[in-house]
Order: structure tokens, then sequence, then C-alpha cells
């Protein structure tokens, strides 16, 4: 077996490849996008902006034709099921295949546990949590139906490992925490291919650590002090930026990682190794 590939990084590349990309249309989910992109895969970012914000239109100008990638916009809240697997099944569709997905729609919520109400609680796990499991199954489905041998990559946190110094997010926290659980059981039922010839879906979850996006820079403007300590508390002393995470993400969804499944990948500066 030959180990040099014909091209350089051809473990890495993605041309030809339709991948989609919830909560992508700013912050880490359009970086991660940006990523594939730049690999050559056909993405799509989903969001429930009836228009992307001046941040994916940048994005979109960043494009590089000669790389192969192309870069698309559909409105989409994860929260609408039923709209969420037309839209993916109608991607899926128009290219007779699904590669990959990257399930990273989020939103948090800082609150004493001691207020949160029942609907405080549903609207962080309808997103968080069912978002990711009915995107991945809607994904799933047509990989199946093409027989894609794809990955899901599901956004966790470390959040899901430890309590935030600093931070009240019960809810966010066991969300995440719930997510990594999620992809190890998705794991054990999608990826060995059945006798139909379905299956052979990889999935994985990413555990970024603190990243300048604008769900953190909120916080940051209720609680000043937060950035301070984090930085302190991380072996690099600083936080990181959304587009440190589009190598992780590149990896997961392509050949490079093709052993790779029920696995949480954690990238976080050190933070959770103290």
């Amino acid at each position: 077996m030959e180990n040099i590939g014909s091209k350089q990084f051809a473990d890495f590349d993605l041309g030809g490849g339709v991948f989609i990309v919830t909560g992508g249309a700013q912050g880490l989910g359009l970086a991660m996008a940006e990523g594939l992109v730049e690999a050559g895969g056909k993405v799509y970012c989903l969001d429930r902006q009836t228009e992307p914000e001046e941040e994916y239109l940048e994005a979109e100008k960043r494009v590089r034709p000669e790389f192969g990638g192309e870069i698309h916009y559909q409105q989409v809240d994860v929260r609408n099921n039923d709209h969420l697997n037309s839209v993916i099944a109608g991607i899926a569709e128009r290219h007779q295949r699904l590669d990959g997905v990257v399930a990273a729609a989020a939103i948090q919520q800082i609150r004493a546990a001691t207020d949160y109400t029942p609907e405080d609680v549903r609207e962080v796990l309808d997103i968080n949590y069912t978002g990711a499991f009915m995107t991945a199954t809607a994904a799933a489905r047509q990989m199946f139906r093409y027989k894609c041998r794809g990955s899901v990559c599901l956004i966790a946190s470390m959040s899901g490992h430890i309590a935030n110094k600093g931070l009240i997010t019960p809810v966010y926290n066991s969300s995440k925490a719930a997510v990594i659980q999620l992809a190890r059981n998705l794991a054990m039922e999608w990826s060995k291919v059945n006798e139909k010839g379905e299956g052979g879906i990889r999935v994985n979850s990413l555990s970024p650590g603190n990243i300048l996006t604008p769900m953190v820079l909120k916080n940051f403007e209720e609680k000043p002090e937060l950035r301070t300590t984090w930085e302190s508390e991380n072996m690099l002393g600083r936080l990181s930026t959304p587009e440190e995470y589009k190598g992780a993400t590149l990896f997961l969804l392509s050949k490079a990682s093709s052993f790779m499944t029920g696995a949480n990948m954690v990238i976080d500066g050190g933070y959770t190794a103290w």
C-alpha cells in the first residue's frame, strides 16, 4: 500500500463533496464552512436569519473559484424539523450526494439555576441538543439514501466537560455534555455498513474552548471580568478565534480521519488540562 498520494494533502481534498453547516451565518460556524470551501467543498450554510449578515457576505467575497469550492446560504431554523429535513433533502437531491454535516447552531443563557423556568431550559435544549440531533438524523437519511460514507461533526464545547469559572450557564453546559454523548451513540448506530450498503457514517464531536465569537463577546459585555479570568486560566494565555478551528473541522470531515468515529476532539488551549 502506497503512503504518498498522487497530489499534496490528498486526504484533505474535499473536491466534489457536498457539505452542510448549521449556525453557518457567522462566527464559528461560518469559519468552519470557509475551511471546507477552501478545501474544494460545496458548502451550504444554514441559519435562522432570513438574510445573511455582513460577516457572511464578506466570506462570500473571499471564495477563490480556482480552489473549486462554493458557499451558499439558506434560511433554516433547526427547531423547525420539517423545514430542516426538506432543505437537507433538497440539497442532497440536487447533488445526488451528501458528504458531511457540521451541527454548529447554538445559543447560551447566563442565568442562575434557581431562576430557570421549564421554558428557559427548553429554549436552549431545543437548539443546542434537539437541533443537533435532528440535523444529524436529517443528514444521515440522505447519506443512507445515496449510500454516501459521510461524516457528521457535532459541535460540543469544553463546557460539556467542566463548569466554566465565573460563568453561570447550567443548561448550556449540560446541553453540550449531551451532544458529546449523542455523538458516541450515533457513531455506534451508523458507523458500520449494513447488508443494504447503508452506513459507514462517522460521527464525532468537537469541543472548542473559549472563542471570540459574537456569543462570547456578549458575555464580556455582561461580565467584563470574564475575559481576564479565562485568559489567565488558559495555558496559552489567550482566547481562540473562530479561524483556529478550520483545520480540525476539515480533518473530521475529510478522509484524513477515516478511522475516527465516536470520539470527542478537545481544542481548548490547555484550559481543561490543568
